[in-house]
Protein backbone atom coordinates (compact mmCIF):
# COMPACT_ATOMS: atom_id res chain seq x y z
CA UNK A 1 0.00 0.00 0.00
CA UNK A 2 1.27 3.67 -0.88
CA UNK A 3 0.26 5.92 1.94
CA UNK A 4 0.57 9.48 2.00
CA UNK A 5 1.20 11.09 5.18
CA UNK A 6 0.24 15.14 6.01
CA UNK A 7 1.00 17.03 8.55
CA UNK A 8 1.89 20.15 10.03
CA UNK A 9 3.92 19.31 12.94
CA UNK A 10 8.00 19.78 12.33
CA UNK A 11 9.38 16.10 12.93
CA UNK A 12 12.89 17.09 13.69
CA UNK A 13 11.45 18.82 17.04
CA UNK A 14 11.00 16.15 19.87
CA UNK A 15 7.33 15.76 20.73
CA UNK A 16 4.05 13.12 20.65
CA UNK A 17 2.94 13.54 17.53
CA UNK A 18 6.22 13.95 15.53
CA UNK A 19 7.76 10.72 17.57
CA UNK A 20 4.39 8.83 16.33
CA UNK A 21 4.14 9.60 13.10
CA UNK A 22 7.75 8.40 12.60
CA UNK A 23 7.30 4.93 14.21
CA UNK A 24 4.02 4.16 12.37
CA UNK A 25 5.90 5.17 9.27
CA UNK A 26 9.02 2.31 9.99
CA UNK A 27 6.50 -0.46 11.18
CA UNK A 28 4.45 0.07 7.64
CA UNK A 29 7.54 -0.22 5.95
CA UNK A 30 8.92 -3.30 7.91
CA UNK A 31 5.50 -4.77 6.66
CA UNK A 32 6.23 -3.40 3.22
CA UNK A 33 4.05 -0.62 2.67
CA UNK A 34 5.46 2.70 1.63
CA UNK A 35 5.08 5.73 3.38
CA UNK A 36 5.99 9.57 2.20
CA UNK A 37 5.54 12.44 4.60
CA UNK A 38 4.09 15.58 3.86
CA UNK A 39 5.41 18.39 6.43
CA UNK A 40 6.80 22.10 6.89
CA UNK A 41 10.50 22.37 7.39
CA UNK A 42 13.55 25.04 6.53
CA UNK A 43 13.66 24.89 3.58
CA UNK A 44 12.31 23.51 -0.07
CA UNK A 45 14.65 20.93 -0.92
CA UNK A 46 14.28 17.51 -3.20
CA UNK A 47 14.96 15.29 -2.21
CA UNK A 48 13.85 14.58 1.16
CA UNK A 49 16.11 16.41 3.83
CA UNK A 50 16.61 16.03 8.00
CA UNK A 51 17.94 18.58 10.04
CA UNK A 52 21.56 18.65 11.09
CA UNK A 53 21.51 17.61 15.01
CA UNK A 54 24.22 20.55 15.58
CA UNK A 55 21.95 23.49 14.11
CA UNK A 56 18.35 23.83 14.02
CA UNK A 57 19.31 25.95 10.50
CA UNK A 58 21.85 23.40 8.49
CA UNK A 59 20.44 21.00 6.49
CA UNK A 60 21.97 17.78 5.25
CA UNK A 61 20.67 15.33 2.65
CA UNK A 62 19.07 12.44 3.75
CA UNK A 63 19.03 8.84 2.38
CA UNK A 64 15.27 8.73 2.97
CA UNK A 65 13.77 10.59 0.24
CA UNK A 66 10.27 9.72 1.89
CA UNK A 67 10.24 13.04 3.56
CA UNK A 68 8.82 15.72 1.13
CA UNK A 69 9.04 19.38 2.45
CA UNK A 70 6.30 21.36 1.56
CA UNK A 71 6.51 25.37 1.08
CA UNK A 72 7.32 26.49 4.62
CA UNK A 73 7.72 30.57 6.20
CA UNK A 74 11.12 31.60 6.21
CA UNK A 75 10.74 34.38 9.34
CA UNK A 76 7.78 32.99 11.29
CA UNK A 77 8.24 30.14 13.33
CA UNK A 78 5.84 29.80 16.03
CA UNK A 79 7.55 28.19 18.98
CA UNK A 80 10.69 27.64 17.01
CA UNK A 81 9.28 25.49 14.12
CA UNK A 82 8.74 26.01 10.88
CA UNK A 83 5.04 26.76 9.27
CA UNK A 84 3.91 25.81 6.35
CA UNK A 85 1.98 28.09 3.44
CA UNK A 86 -1.35 28.11 2.48
CA UNK A 87 -3.48 24.82 1.41
CA UNK A 88 -3.52 26.47 -2.13
CA UNK A 89 0.63 26.61 -2.39
CA UNK A 90 1.65 23.48 -0.96
CA UNK A 91 -0.91 21.98 -3.59
CA UNK A 92 0.64 23.81 -6.52
CA UNK A 93 3.74 22.68 -5.08
CA UNK A 94 2.89 19.19 -4.71
CA UNK A 95 1.17 18.80 -8.43
CA UNK A 96 4.46 19.46 -9.68
CA UNK A 97 6.57 16.75 -7.76
CA UNK A 98 3.27 14.54 -8.40
CA UNK A 99 1.49 15.25 -11.47
CA UNK A 100 -0.72 12.43 -10.89
CA UNK A 101 -1.64 12.23 -7.40
CA UNK A 102 -3.70 9.38 -7.39
CA UNK A 103 -1.26 7.27 -9.60
CA UNK A 104 1.64 7.52 -6.56
CA UNK A 105 -0.67 7.08 -3.83
CA UNK A 106 -3.12 4.76 -2.50
CA UNK A 107 -4.59 6.50 0.38
CA UNK A 108 -4.05 9.73 2.79
CA UNK A 109 -3.73 9.74 6.50
CA UNK A 110 -3.96 13.01 7.62
CA UNK A 111 -2.17 13.97 11.27
CA UNK A 112 -3.14 17.54 11.95
CA UNK A 113 -5.22 20.56 11.12
CA UNK A 114 -3.32 22.92 9.70
CA UNK A 115 -2.55 24.08 5.99
CA UNK A 116 -0.02 21.35 5.59
CA UNK A 117 -3.37 18.99 6.35
CA UNK A 118 -5.84 20.62 5.13
CA UNK A 119 -3.65 20.58 1.42
CA UNK A 120 -3.75 16.76 2.23
CA UNK A 121 -7.49 16.95 2.52
CA UNK A 122 -7.79 18.55 -0.78
CA UNK A 123 -6.10 16.34 -2.81
CA UNK A 124 -7.65 13.39 -1.28
CA UNK A 125 -10.70 14.64 -2.13
CA UNK A 126 -9.87 15.66 -5.49
CA UNK A 127 -8.26 12.49 -6.91
CA UNK A 128 -10.86 10.30 -4.74
CA UNK A 129 -8.55 8.72 -2.43
CA UNK A 130 -10.10 7.71 0.69
CA UNK A 131 -9.19 9.82 3.80
CA UNK A 132 -8.24 8.93 7.13
CA UNK A 133 -7.62 11.58 9.93
CA UNK A 134 -5.92 11.22 12.86
CA UNK A 135 -7.18 13.67 16.13
CA UNK A 136 -4.25 14.05 17.69
CA UNK A 137 -4.86 16.88 20.61
CA UNK A 138 -7.13 18.93 22.35
CA UNK A 139 -6.57 22.06 20.45
CA UNK A 140 -8.90 24.44 21.53
CA UNK A 141 -7.33 23.99 25.49
CA UNK A 142 -3.71 24.49 23.29
CA UNK A 143 -5.04 28.52 22.37
CA UNK A 144 -6.98 29.06 25.56
CA UNK A 145 -3.97 28.18 27.55
CA UNK A 146 -1.14 29.30 25.28
CA UNK A 147 -2.27 32.76 23.82
CA UNK A 148 -2.71 35.58 26.03
CA UNK A 149 -5.80 36.57 27.10
CA UNK A 150 -7.95 38.53 25.06
CA UNK A 151 -5.49 37.88 22.03
CA UNK A 152 -7.14 34.12 22.18
CA UNK A 153 -10.02 35.64 21.72
CA UNK A 154 -9.16 36.78 17.77
CA UNK A 155 -6.54 33.88 17.52
CA UNK A 156 -9.17 31.21 17.86
CA UNK A 157 -11.83 32.57 15.67
CA UNK A 158 -9.52 33.55 12.93
CA UNK A 159 -8.23 30.28 12.86
CA UNK A 160 -11.53 28.69 12.58
CA UNK A 161 -12.48 31.71 9.68
CA UNK A 162 -9.42 30.35 7.51
CA UNK A 163 -9.63 27.01 8.20
CA UNK A 164 -13.26 27.37 7.03
CA UNK A 165 -12.75 29.28 4.07
CA UNK A 166 -9.90 26.80 3.00
CA UNK A 167 -12.40 23.69 3.25
CA UNK A 168 -15.78 25.50 2.14
CA UNK A 169 -15.27 24.09 -1.62
CA UNK A 170 -15.46 20.28 -0.09
CA UNK A 171 -17.32 20.97 2.94
CA UNK A 172 -20.58 18.86 2.69
CA UNK A 173 -22.25 20.36 6.28
CA UNK A 174 -22.14 23.14 8.03
CA UNK A 175 -20.04 23.05 11.18
CA UNK A 176 -21.90 24.89 13.88
CA UNK A 177 -21.79 24.43 17.79
CA UNK A 178 -23.02 26.16 20.68
CA UNK A 179 -21.42 29.10 22.24
CA UNK A 180 -21.11 27.15 25.92
CA UNK A 181 -22.45 24.30 26.74
CA UNK A 182 -22.07 21.64 29.76
CA UNK A 183 -19.07 19.38 28.68
CA UNK A 184 -16.54 21.33 26.63
CA UNK A 185 -17.03 24.38 25.50
CA UNK A 186 -16.29 26.81 28.05
CA UNK A 187 -15.37 30.37 26.08
CA UNK A 188 -15.77 31.37 21.83
CA UNK A 189 -12.02 30.13 22.03
CA UNK A 190 -13.00 26.40 23.00
CA UNK A 191 -16.29 26.85 20.46
CA UNK A 192 -13.93 28.27 17.62
CA UNK A 193 -11.34 25.43 17.87
CA UNK A 194 -13.56 22.47 17.85
CA UNK A 195 -15.31 23.84 15.38
CA UNK A 196 -12.35 23.78 13.19
CA UNK A 197 -11.39 19.95 14.47
CA UNK A 198 -14.63 18.39 14.20
CA UNK A 199 -15.10 20.19 10.37
CA UNK A 200 -11.54 18.41 9.54
CA UNK A 201 -12.42 15.32 10.99
CA UNK A 202 -16.18 15.41 9.06
CA UNK A 203 -14.56 15.38 5.78
CA UNK A 204 -12.28 11.88 5.98
CA UNK A 205 -13.37 8.72 5.67
CA UNK A 206 -12.05 6.74 8.72
CA UNK A 207 -11.32 9.11 11.93
CA UNK A 208 -8.89 7.98 14.83
CA UNK A 209 -8.05 8.99 18.41
CA UNK A 210 -5.55 7.73 20.18
CA UNK A 211 -7.82 7.07 23.60
CA UNK A 212 -10.86 5.95 24.68
CA UNK A 213 -11.83 9.41 26.20
CA UNK A 214 -11.38 11.76 23.66
CA UNK A 215 -12.71 9.23 21.26
CA UNK A 216 -16.09 10.21 23.51
CA UNK A 217 -15.50 13.64 23.09
CA UNK A 218 -15.19 14.00 19.08
CA UNK A 219 -18.27 11.25 18.56
CA UNK A 220 -19.98 13.82 21.48
CA UNK A 221 -19.50 16.56 18.66
CA UNK A 222 -19.87 14.84 16.17
CA UNK A 223 -16.79 14.22 14.29
CA UNK A 224 -17.71 11.18 12.92
CA UNK A 225 -20.41 8.33 13.88
CA UNK A 226 -17.73 6.27 15.03
CA UNK A 227 -14.20 7.41 16.47
CA UNK A 228 -11.90 4.26 15.78
CA UNK A 229 -9.10 4.19 18.93
CA UNK A 230 -5.39 3.36 17.39
CA UNK A 231 -3.08 3.97 20.37
CA UNK A 232 0.28 5.64 19.31
CA UNK A 233 3.32 3.49 19.97
CA UNK A 234 6.95 3.46 20.23
CA UNK A 235 8.81 2.47 17.34
CA UNK A 236 10.28 -1.10 18.13
CA UNK A 237 13.31 -0.66 16.17
CA UNK A 238 14.40 2.86 18.42
CA UNK A 239 13.63 0.74 21.97
CA UNK A 240 15.38 -2.50 20.14
CA UNK A 241 19.15 -0.61 20.62
CA UNK A 242 18.52 -0.44 24.58
CA UNK A 243 18.02 -3.00 27.51
CA UNK A 244 16.06 -2.26 30.41
CA UNK A 245 16.09 -3.47 33.86
CA UNK A 246 13.84 -3.11 36.90
CA UNK A 247 14.36 -0.06 38.91
CA UNK A 248 14.80 -0.29 42.13
CA UNK A 249 14.84 2.62 45.41
CA UNK A 250 16.10 1.87 48.90
CA UNK A 251 15.42 4.22 52.27
CA UNK A 252 16.60 7.62 51.88
CA UNK A 253 18.26 6.89 48.59
CA UNK A 254 17.40 10.31 46.00
CA UNK A 255 13.74 10.11 44.29
CA UNK A 256 14.93 10.50 40.41
CA UNK A 257 12.34 11.95 38.38
CA UNK A 258 12.16 12.95 34.75
CA UNK A 259 10.23 15.25 33.01
CA UNK A 260 10.11 14.41 29.11
CA UNK A 261 7.68 17.00 27.77
CA UNK A 262 7.08 20.37 26.75
CA UNK A 263 8.08 22.91 29.50
CA UNK A 264 4.54 24.51 28.81
CA UNK A 265 1.55 26.07 30.05
CA UNK A 266 -0.56 23.04 29.41
CA UNK A 267 1.67 20.57 30.57
CA UNK A 268 1.85 22.56 34.43
CA UNK A 269 5.48 22.46 34.64
CA UNK A 270 5.12 25.38 37.31
CA UNK A 271 2.68 23.56 39.56
CA UNK A 272 5.02 20.52 39.69
CA UNK A 273 7.60 22.46 40.74
CA UNK A 274 5.65 24.13 43.02
CA UNK A 275 4.75 20.45 44.18
CA UNK A 276 8.34 19.83 45.07
CA UNK A 277 8.69 22.99 47.02
CA UNK A 278 5.69 21.95 48.98
CA UNK A 279 6.95 17.90 49.72
CA UNK A 280 8.77 17.18 52.81
CA UNK A 281 11.49 15.41 50.90
CA UNK A 282 12.11 17.74 48.53
CA UNK A 283 15.83 17.89 49.70
CA UNK A 284 16.15 14.39 48.46
CA UNK A 285 14.43 14.71 45.02
CA UNK A 286 16.38 15.02 41.58
CA UNK A 287 14.65 16.76 38.52
CA UNK A 288 16.06 16.11 35.13
CA UNK A 289 13.57 18.36 32.83
CA UNK A 290 13.74 17.51 28.85
CA UNK A 291 12.49 19.79 26.84
CA UNK A 292 11.50 23.48 25.35
CA UNK A 293 8.42 25.34 25.93
CA UNK A 294 7.26 29.13 26.80
CA UNK A 295 7.71 28.35 30.34
CA UNK A 296 10.94 27.43 30.33
CA UNK A 297 12.59 30.58 31.33
CA UNK A 298 9.71 30.43 34.19
CA UNK A 299 10.30 27.20 35.31
CA UNK A 300 14.40 27.80 35.15
CA UNK A 301 13.53 31.12 37.71
CA UNK A 302 11.25 29.30 39.90
CA UNK A 303 13.46 26.98 40.64
CA UNK A 304 16.70 28.97 40.75
CA UNK A 305 14.47 31.71 43.51
CA UNK A 306 12.61 28.08 45.81
CA UNK A 307 14.34 25.05 45.07
CA UNK A 308 17.99 25.37 46.21
CA UNK A 309 18.00 22.11 47.99
CA UNK A 310 16.77 20.39 45.42
CA UNK A 311 19.13 19.26 42.05
CA UNK A 312 17.20 20.36 39.21
CA UNK A 313 18.74 19.63 35.61
CA UNK A 314 17.35 21.49 32.34
CA UNK A 315 18.52 20.02 29.43
CA UNK A 316 16.33 21.55 26.91
CA UNK A 317 15.75 19.57 23.74
CA UNK A 318 17.11 16.21 23.21
CA UNK A 319 16.92 14.06 20.25
CA UNK A 320 14.36 11.95 20.79
CA UNK A 321 16.27 8.81 20.21
CA UNK A 322 18.24 9.26 22.68
CA UNK A 323 15.49 10.15 25.11
CA UNK A 324 15.64 6.25 26.78
CA UNK A 325 19.20 6.70 27.52
CA UNK A 326 17.97 9.20 29.86
CA UNK A 327 15.49 7.60 31.32
CA UNK A 328 17.58 4.33 31.97
CA UNK A 329 18.89 5.72 35.77
CA UNK A 330 15.18 7.44 36.69
CA UNK A 331 12.49 6.48 39.65
CA UNK A 332 9.64 8.03 37.53
CA UNK A 333 8.39 9.32 35.01
CA UNK A 334 5.77 12.62 35.52
CA UNK A 335 3.15 13.68 33.37
CA UNK A 336 1.03 16.63 34.82
CA UNK A 337 -1.33 18.16 32.46
CA UNK A 338 -4.87 18.39 33.33
CA UNK A 339 -7.77 18.25 30.57
CA UNK A 340 -5.54 18.73 28.07
CA UNK A 341 -3.04 15.61 26.79
CA UNK A 342 -5.45 12.85 24.61
CA UNK A 343 -2.73 10.09 25.75
CA UNK A 344 0.37 11.43 26.17
CA UNK A 345 3.57 9.74 24.53
CA UNK A 346 5.22 10.41 27.95
CA UNK A 347 3.25 7.63 29.60
CA UNK A 348 4.15 5.31 26.18
CA UNK A 349 7.80 5.62 26.56
CA UNK A 350 8.11 5.31 30.64
CA UNK A 351 6.01 2.36 29.93
CA UNK A 352 8.37 0.80 27.13
CA UNK A 353 11.58 1.53 29.60
CA UNK A 354 10.46 0.11 32.45
CA UNK A 355 9.52 3.54 34.50
CA UNK A 356 6.49 3.90 36.70
CA UNK A 357 4.50 6.84 35.77
CA UNK A 358 2.93 9.67 38.10
CA UNK A 359 0.04 11.49 36.66
CA UNK A 360 -2.39 14.21 38.33
CA UNK A 361 -5.20 13.97 35.22
CA UNK A 362 -8.05 11.03 35.68
CA UNK A 363 -8.22 10.98 31.92
CA UNK A 364 -5.13 9.33 31.71
CA UNK A 365 -5.86 6.17 33.64
CA UNK A 366 -6.93 4.16 30.54
CA UNK A 367 -3.72 4.56 29.06
CA UNK A 368 -1.59 3.69 32.42
CA UNK A 369 -1.48 -0.30 32.44
CA UNK A 370 -2.09 -2.02 35.96
CA UNK A 371 -0.03 -0.92 38.81
CA UNK A 372 2.06 0.58 36.50
CA UNK A 373 1.64 4.29 37.93
CA UNK A 374 0.91 6.62 40.62
CA UNK A 375 -2.19 9.29 40.15
CA UNK A 376 -2.36 12.31 42.67
CA UNK A 377 -5.61 12.96 44.58
CA UNK A 378 -6.64 15.84 42.54
CA UNK A 379 -5.01 18.75 40.17
CA UNK A 380 -3.01 20.64 42.80
CA UNK A 381 0.29 21.21 44.21
CA UNK A 382 -0.34 19.99 47.64
CA UNK A 383 -1.61 16.78 46.10
CA UNK A 384 1.01 15.59 43.98
CA UNK A 385 3.17 16.78 47.24
CA UNK A 386 1.50 14.38 49.28
CA UNK A 387 2.28 11.51 46.47
CA UNK A 388 5.61 12.04 46.13
CA UNK A 389 6.23 12.01 49.86
CA UNK A 390 4.08 8.88 49.92
CA UNK A 391 6.37 7.45 47.15
CA UNK A 392 9.85 8.30 49.35
CA UNK A 393 8.50 6.72 52.21
CA UNK A 394 7.53 3.41 50.09
CA UNK A 395 10.64 2.71 48.07
CA UNK A 396 9.36 -0.46 47.54
CA UNK A 397 6.49 0.77 45.41
CA UNK A 398 9.35 1.69 42.55
CA UNK A 399 9.96 -1.61 41.94
CA UNK A 400 6.73 -3.05 42.03
CA UNK A 401 5.73 -0.89 39.63
CA UNK A 402 8.68 -0.98 37.71
CA UNK A 403 8.32 -4.90 37.09
CA UNK A 404 4.55 -4.31 36.27
CA UNK A 405 5.94 -1.63 33.76
CA UNK A 406 8.31 -4.10 31.94
CA UNK A 407 5.69 -6.97 31.96
CA UNK A 408 3.14 -4.55 30.18
CA UNK A 409 5.85 -2.95 27.50
CA UNK A 410 5.10 -4.84 24.80
CA UNK A 411 1.50 -3.24 24.60
CA UNK A 412 2.92 -0.17 23.71
CA UNK A 413 5.18 -1.06 20.89
CA UNK A 414 3.78 0.16 17.66
CA UNK A 415 4.05 -3.31 16.36
CA UNK A 416 0.89 -4.22 18.73
CA UNK A 417 -1.39 -1.50 17.48
CA UNK A 418 -0.15 -1.38 13.59
CA UNK A 419 -2.70 -4.61 12.67
CA UNK A 420 -5.39 -2.45 14.16
CA UNK A 421 -4.26 0.32 12.15
CA UNK A 422 -4.23 -1.72 8.85
CA UNK A 423 -7.62 -3.32 9.62
CA UNK A 424 -8.78 0.51 9.25
CA UNK A 425 -7.00 1.44 5.85
CA UNK A 426 -7.64 -1.76 4.06
CA UNK A 427 -11.31 -1.38 5.12
CA UNK A 428 -11.42 2.40 3.99
CA UNK A 429 -9.42 1.41 0.38
CA UNK A 430 -10.85 1.65 -2.88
Amino acid sequence: MRIAFFTDVFLEIPGGIPSSIKAQKTTLESLGHHVTIFCPGWKKQQPGISMDKQSHLSLIKNSNEDIIIVPSFKLLRPNGAPLAKSPTKIIKYINKLYPNFSSSFDLVHVHYEASCSIAGVKLAKKYHLKLVQTMHGREDIAIYTNVPTPLNYLVAPLLNFLHQKSLESIQKRKITLPKKDNYLIKTLVHRNMWELMIRQASLADIVISPSQHFAKNLEHYHAAKTVHVVSNGIDDELLAKYSFKIRERQQNDPLKIIWSSRVSKEKRILPFLESIKQSKCHKNIQLTVIGDGNQLQEAKAFAKANLTDTKIVFLGLVPHEELFQYEKDQHLSIINSYGFDTQGMTILEAIACGLPVIYADPAMDENIPDHCGLRAKNNTPAAMAELLDYIFENPELIKAMSKAALRASPSVMQSAQIKKLLNLYQSSSN
